[in-house]
């Protein structure tokens, strides 16, 4: 499994929030789901978006938004006019403390469906565990890509479709989402370019794609720079080198990194053992993975789950 796949493994649309909304100015919109990440695509219309830090960024007609992190942010017609008379909607139904329930929010449309009105399709994304975290720590607080007009008229047909709570309608918006999180990720790591995580770049590097496919399908081989070099159908100093410059570290250190992380979250998120965990992540012996692990993370293993619980 290749990395950005397996990070998204942590968090899913899984009985997500969908709202096919429609709004007419003036207008704000409070989220409050302490949700990990929360995608809004803009069909029509537009507004900013209002985050915590101060930062404001526009989203037009044709922009999917993902915003990271769990504090609570705002997306509002027009951030001048929020201190004024206007319609004022909250999306908090992931927390226990509301009243509102994700059947009774999906699909509502807010306003009248008029040309001028703004409609939007609003997902947010639980966390099952940890994994997730490295992956919020590539992002920013936001990521703005534009989309084709075809692919938000598709997007506005389905939504209204699963709106209408028939069979299937949930997890019809929860793949659907799964899907349109990828793709956006997808695209904005590659308009990124250099930026985009070690991790990512290097899954597009005709060299080491390869060996680096072939590391993460099978993390409990023991691999060597040599055996990788070979999977990439290069000489071992030619993959040493390269791989240093474009990932920003040595091979084998990339190796330890990736190995100390995924022990991370199966401490975190399961009850395996820690000789388990270790066999999991290539080292033959607890004792082995044990003093690998306090070098890379400050903490024994053992420490580290019970910190985390």
């Amino acid at each position: 499994m290749d990395p950005l796949s397996s990070l998204l493994n942590g968090i899913r649309a899984e009985g997500s929030v969908v709202s096919h909304a429609v709004l007419t100015a003036p207008w704000t919109i409070r989220f409050a789901d302490d949700a990990p990440l929360t995608m809004i695509s803009v069909l029509r219309g537009g507004g900013t978006l209002l985050l915590p830090d101060g930062t404001e960024r526009a989203v037009g007609a044709g922009d999917t938004a993902i915003v990271s992190g769990s504090a609570p942010f705002h997306l509002a017609d027009d951030p001048t006019t929020a201190d004024r008379s206007h319609a004022a909607y909250e999306i908090a139904c992931f927390t226990t403390d509301t009243e509102c329930a994700t059947q009774e929010l999906g699909g509502i449309h807010w306003g009248a469906d008029s040309e001028e009105a703004t409609a939007l399709i609003v997902g947010a994304y639980r966390a099952s565990g940890h994994r997730h975290e490295r992956l919020l720590r590539a992002l920013p607080p936001v990521l703005v890509i534009k989309e084709d007009v075809e692919t938000c008229a598709w997007l506005e047909t389905a939504a209204v479709d699963a709106a209408q709570l028939s069979a299937g309608s949930q997890a019809l918006m929860d793949r659907l989402l799964d899907w349109a999180l990828v793709c956006t990720l997808r695209t904005w790591f590659d308009q990124v370019g250099a930026d985009a995580p070690s991790w990512y770049r290097g899954l597009t590097d005709p060299v080491l794609a390869p060996a680096l496919r072939a590391f993460h399908d099978r993390p409990a081989e023991t691999w060597t720079v040599a055996s990788l070099a070979t999977r990439a159908g290069v000489s071992r100093a030619l993959f040493a080198k390269r791989f240093t410059q474009l990932m920003g570290r040595p091979p084998l250190a990339y190796l330890t990194e990736c190995r100390m992380d995924e022990a991370a979250a199966l401490l975190t998120d399961t009850d395996l053992s820690v000789a388990q965990i270790g066999r999991s992540v290539g080292y033959a012996d607890a004792f082995g993975f044990s003093a690998a692990f306090k070098r890379h993370k400050g903490q024994s293993p053992s420490t580290f789950r019970a910190a985390a619980a």
